[in-house]
C-alpha cells in the first residue's frame, strides 16, 4: 500500500482519534474555533464534563512548523497530540498526552496531564460546544437551511 499524502494522512489520523473518543464515551467535534480564534482539530467533551483538545500532526514537519498548540491549553482540561505510528514521538512535548493511530484505530500511549478549566470558562465553552454540535446536526438534517456557525461570533 502506498504512503498517503499529508492531507490524507491527517484525515486518517483525525478519523482514528475521533473513533477513539467515541470508544472512550467522549463526544468529539471536528474543526472547532475556540474563543481565541484558534481552531482545534478535535474538541471532545468527556462524561465528567471535561474538555479534551486533540491536535492532529501528520508528520514531524507539521509539528515543527506549527507553534500554536500552547494556545489551546487555556480551553481544555487535557491536550493530546494524535499522530500515526511513523511519527517520532520524542519530538512531542512531555507535558501533553499522546494518541497514536494505526489505520482507523488509535490508542492513548501517554495520558495528558490534567489542568481543570475555571468554572466560568467551562460553562462558556460548554455552551459554545452545544451550540456548534446542535447547529451541525440541524445542517445535516436540513442541508438547505442557513445556519450561523461559531466563526460568525
Amino acid at each position: 500500500m502506498s504512503d498517503p499524502g499529508l492531507p490524507e494522512r491527517a484525515r486518517t489520523i483525525r478519523r482514528a482519534a475521533a473513533r477513539l473518543c467515541l470508544d472512550l464515551a467522549w463526544a468529539p467535534l471536528h474543526e472547532v474555533v475556540l474563543p481565541n480564534q484558534r481552531r482545534a482539530d478535535i474538541l471532545a467533551l468527556r462524561p465528567d464534563g471535561g474538555f479534551v483538545c486533540i491536535e492532529v500532526k501528520s508528520g514531524p514537519r507539521d509539528f515543527l512548523t506549527d507553534g500554536k498548540w500552547p494556545e489551546y491549553l487555556a480551553f481544555c482540561d487535557a491536550l493530546y497530540f494524535a499522530v500515526d505510528t511513523g511519527f517520532p514521538a520524542a519530538l512531542l512535548p512531555e507535558a501533553s498526552g499522546l494518541i497514536v493511530a494505526h489505520g482507523l484505530e488509535a490508542a492513548i500511549l501517554r495520558p495528558a496531564p490534567e489542568q481543570r478549566l475555571a468554572p466560568a470558562r467551562r460553562r462558556a465553552l460548554l455552551a459554545r460546544f452545544a451550540r456548534l454540535g446542535a447547529g451541525r446536526l440541524a445542517a445535516l438534517l436540513d442541508p438547505g437551511a442557513v445556519w450561523q456557525d461559531e466563526r460568525a461570533e
